[in-house]
């Protein structure tokens, strides 16, 4: 073979490859490979990105299920409340996460308030090495959502709280709409980093009634 055949051959080679790799890369691709806005915004190396969801374990379709907390908007009081609620497992955390958060979009059954806009879809989840949680949200929850600083705080943490309380393994959540970075979902919650938990958010208990007071006896 001439040096003049093999540089074709290699040429080939690379083009199929990079077909390949553009068929098969995740929607979220592209936002990987955009460059940051500002040195302060942080954008997942595709190095330290967690894999996309493989072929789970023994324990997936065994029909197990696991109980997290999903932080709704109190009804009666400023803040949010934890709801229990039952949902399947999956050895996959990127595809647990997601399970977690298509439950809140689906709103309580308890009577609290949901805090993200009617609609809402979740698009992807994916998890860096450092235990950042990126989460794609429709632009339904940009669309719908309701004004005011206080509701959008609401929802932006209802998520954050979300899955921070019941993954260890994740401390910080990036929201982004429609694949694409945004700074906020309204105009009032900065979302050009990844946010930590906030549990002040969380809504104190009503207080309780004061004990009634004796009646007075009818033989005095």
């Amino acid at each position: 073979m001439t040096p003049r055949q093999a540089n074709a051959l290699t040429a080939v080679g690379l083009a199929g490859l990079l077909a390949t790799v553009s068929l098969t890369a995740p929607r979220w691709a592209a936002l990987l490979r955009a460059p940051a806005a500002s040195p302060e915004v942080e954008e997942p190396a595709a190095e330290e990105t967690a894999r996309p969801p493989a072929a789970e374990g023994p324990a997936a379709g065994t029909g197990r299920r696991i109980s997290v907390r999903l932080y709704f908007e109190a009804p009666d009081r400023e803040g949010l409340l934890p709801e229990e609620r039952e949902v399947a497992f999956s050895a996959d955390l990127p595809r647990q996460l997601r399970t977690v958060v298509e439950e809140l979009a689906k709103g309580s059954t308890t009577g609290l308030v949901s805090t993200l806009p009617a609609g809402t879809r979740v698009l992807e989840v994916f998890v860096q090495a450092r235990g950042v949680a990126w989460v794609d949200l429709s632009s339904d929850a940009t669309s719908n959502l309701p004004g005011g600083s206080r509701a959008e705080m609401l929802t932006v943490y209802s998520v954050v709280n979300t899955i921070v309380t019941n993954f260890p393994a994740v401390s910080r959540v990036r929201i982004i709409v429609n694949d694409q970075p945004v700074t906020s979902l309204g105009g009032h919650v900065d979302l050009s980093r990844p946010l930590p938990p906030d549990m002040t958010l969380v809504a104190l208990p009503l207080p309780e009634p004061p004990p009634a007071e004796p009646s007075p006896s009818p033989f005095h």
